[in-house]
């Protein structure tokens, strides 16, 4: 059996059940926060699965998506669910897996109207190849009542309202700046940001096709399209789980590439730590310290973090600051983006000066939210991984 976990996530009660199916014998397991997560293993034996309920929207899939991450440090990241075609080509209980996730809703609005900004994560090739090959053998969907759906690859729109209309104004927006995508949903714009920044850590995001997003979605959801759509896409993620599983086990699935500075686990009390058993990554920039720095580990190892101290971290915004107006400079980042990170750096300085038991936290958010907004240019979000491990090291 692999060492490491899948990590599947679904949004909604249903969902979560067609997954649950696929797991021997699941165990609870809390998250000092309070997420729970389910942990078993699939049938096959070869794979772990953590398994949790996100809920709906991009936002909250993002949040708890980092948490499951950090707490498990998967092989992989499976977000399962039903979404709406908007193919005409894909039927009801086809199965979507998406080569590309948009964010469909950001946009600028002007006097002559709203202008579309995409953003869009893609695939990781590897994890994109085996799903592939799975729907290729067919033999996924041989515990699934009546013929095997079909299983299309394309890019899905994932936003923050439910689309039930071909006719409506947030229906011509899609069909004019996102025509290629398949499928509509909720939540897989959170899940792909989240992944992309733990090192393009190999996610998929695999629907049922429960409705045509066209007004008829009551019909739909009273001939109980919801539930056999979730049955389609869970039994397809299991498949997807175990030859993960199986690569990983072999040593031939790769190893994420990048990944925090530091992953460690949080317990009860702030400021305790253990360690993960993965691979550490700890880079010092500018006057930061390296606290440990090592290769693979194989087995448990002691070690105590190190505390940052507050000139650390002022010398190393200063530096990302310089970082930030070259960006600027050279096209990588509009004038809107950089106005908006340098209103979050503000709060962060004010947050450091600050002393106060709510400072830290504070200023942890505010470079995390800054870090959201610099996703597309991976230098900067790189160094902000950084930077918002010396935040959590303060004393």
């Amino acid at each position: 059996m692999s060492d490491r976990h899948v990590v599947i996530l679904t949004a909604l009660d249903l969902e979560y059940q067609a997954v649950r199916r696929h797991l021997a014998a699941p165990g609870l397991h809390r998250h000092p926060h309070g997420t729970l997560f389910e942990v078993g293993r699939l049938a096959s034996g070869r794979c772990r699965v953590a398994l949790a309920n996100v809920g709906t929207g991009n936002q909250a899939a993002a949040v708890l998506t980092e948490r499951a991450i950090r707490e498990f440090d998967p092989a992989a990241l499976l977000f399962v669910g039903v979404a709406g075609a908007l193919s005409p080509h894909i039927a009801l209980g086809d199965v979507v897996v998406a080569t590309r996730v948009y964010a469909y809703h950001g946009g600028k609005s002007e006097d002559d109207g709203l202008r579309s900004r995409p953003r869009s994560w893609e695939t990781s090739h590897a994890a994109e190849q085996l799903a592939r090959h799975i729907g290729r053998d067919g033999g996924w969907a041989g515990d699934l009542d009546g013929p095997a759906p079909q299983v299309h690859f394309g890019p899905i729109a994932a936003g923050e309202v439910v689309l039930n209309s071909k006719v409506s104004g947030h229906a011509r927006w899609i069909e004019q700046n996102y025509n290629d995508a398949y499928a509509i949903e909720m939540e897989g714009a959170g899940v792909a940001q989240a992944a992309h920044l733990n090192g393009a850590l190999p996610m998929v995001v695999i629907r049922g096709v429960s409705d045509r997003a066209d007004g008829t979605k009551e019909i739909t959801d009273r001939d109980r399209w919801q539930e056999r759509a979730a049955a389609n896409a869970a039994a397809f993620a299991a498949a997807l789980a175990e030859a993960i599983g199986a690569e990983d086990e072999r040593g031939r699935w790769p190893k994420t590439a990048g990944g925090t500075a530091m992953r460690v686990r949080e317990d009860a009390h702030e400021g305790d730590r253990h360690p993960a058993g993965v691979t550490y990554h700890n880079v010092a920039q500018g006057n930061a310290q390296v606290g440990i720095q090592v290769g693979q580990v194989h087995g448990d190892i002691n070690y105590s973090v190190g505390q940052s101290r507050p000139e650390d971290l002022v010398q190393a915004l200063t530096k990302f600051r310089s970082l930030l107006r070259r960006a600027r400079a050279d096209g990588r980042l509009d004038e809107e983006t950089f106005a908006a990170a340098e209103e979050e750096l503000a709060i962060a300085d004010d947050a450091l000066r600050a002393e106060t038991p709510q400072s830290k936290g504070k200023l942890t958010l505010a470079l995390k939210r800054l870090r959201g907004l610099l996703a597309d240019a991976a230098d900067l979000a790189g160094d902000l991984t950084t930077i918002i491990t010396l935040a959590q090291a303060l004393r």
